[in-house]
């Protein structure tokens, strides 16, 4: 099993992503000797774990050594994106004064500028610039309230924040903001890392393999089995693990969001992780899970947290219109009930 987790009141906690999420392969890491040899390798890094499954290994690679690599850039991402981290690229953006260009990677650059399109086509669902709303309401890298904010203080913080506060210079690779706000990554930094991390494994002559960080995930290439990965989408239960769905597909991207793991309740009533930038509050629709599949890791992370704050019928609209290939999970009254694009279909037919 691929599993990430949190507990909300140890661990680092994120507005957005599915490694509060199971995203498990179903038959594809398990022992079968119909299965070519694979080696699998591991580690911790943004607040999460990693895995990486490989098959076939080319000759007279070093396991060792690709372990390294792969944690050197997962490093590359950490110390450029981690909120956690006082001295990282974003840390010292988000402190910086307005008005003021500042220079940032290439890592950093295409994030926020994948970020920004991302924001524009989902009409402000995503926003990486809602950290401080994400901070207010307890989920970020400060601390646990167990109470609401006060509407006067949301209203407030919503008028601050906006990607439209952002001014992006291409050629010299500087971002300005124009008020004091602060930028969060972690709806999309995952994704990032899933895809840096593969495109590196394929430069090395590995092509067979899965790649996940903190529950999203990558896969290229066919199984150990000869065929497809599978994968199983864990239906949105709090308090125990069960499968929705499996589904069958490689040389893409999958990454599931939702808010049934991270989240507190006052008065019998549930305020989740999922924060809508646009009213400053959790969202409070009956969408508990989306799934995405995508060629990029970092668009299905980012896209799987937009639709989640969108909800289920809009989603959907959003969903057809941009070609994506989405899967929903509903959640009523203790009952579950689920519906997909027309793109994810193949997906699901293939693992029948």
């Amino acid at each position: 099993m691929i599993l990430a987790d949190s507990q909300r009141a140890k661990q680092p906690r994120s507005h957005s992503k599915g490694w509060l999420f199971c995203m498990f392969a179903v038959l594809s890491l398990a022992a079968c000797t119909r299965e070519q040899a694979s080696v699998q390798l591991s580690g911790v890094c943004m607040g999460t774990t990693w895995h990486v499954t490989y098959i076939e290994p080319p000759a007279g690679s070093d396991p060792a050594a690709l372990q390294r690599g792969i944690e050197q850039r997962l490093e590359q991402v950490e110390s450029s994106m981690s909120t956690y981290r006082e001295d990282s690229e974003i840390t010292r953006f988000n402190a910086s004064a307005p008005h003021r260009w500042f220079e940032v990677s290439s890592d950093f650059y295409t994030v926020l500028s994948t970020a920004m399109v991302v924001g524009r086509e989902s009409h402000g669902a995503f926003d990486v610039t809602v950290a401080p709303l994400v901070d207010l309401w307890g989920f970020g890298p400060g601390r646990v309230v167990d109470v609401p904010p006060e509407q006067e203080l949301i209203a407030q913080l919503v008028s601050q924040v906006g990607q439209d506060n952002l001014r992006l210079d291409g050629e010299s690779r500087a971002v300005m903001k124009l008020t004091e706000l602060s930028l969060d990554f972690s709806s999309l930094a995952k994704g990032y890392a899933v895809d840096l991390v593969s495109l590196w494994l394929l430069e090395q002559g590995v092509g067979r393999f899965l790649v996940e960080v903190g529950g999203e995930v990558r896969l290229s290439g066919a199984s150990g089995r000869g065929d497809p990965w599978r994968l199983a989408i864990e239906q949105p239960e709090s308090g125990r693990r069960s499968i929705a769905t499996a589904i069958s597909l490689t040389d893409v991207a999958v990454a599931t969001s939702g808010d049934y793991r991270n989240f507190f309740e006052v008065d019998g009533r549930r305020y989740s992780h999922s924060i809508d930038p646009r009213t400053g509050r959790p969202v409070e629709h009956d969408l508990a899970s989306v799934t995405v599949v995508h060629p990029s890791a970092m668009l299905a992370d980012a896209w799987a947290t937009a639709l989640t704050v969108i909800g289920a019928e809009q989603g959907m609209m959003v969903a057809q219109a941009q070609g994506l290939a989405v899967y929903f999970i509903r959640s009523s009254g203790g009952e579950f009930s689920s519906s997909h694009s027309a793109a994810f279909a193949r997906y699901l037919d293939a693992a029948q």
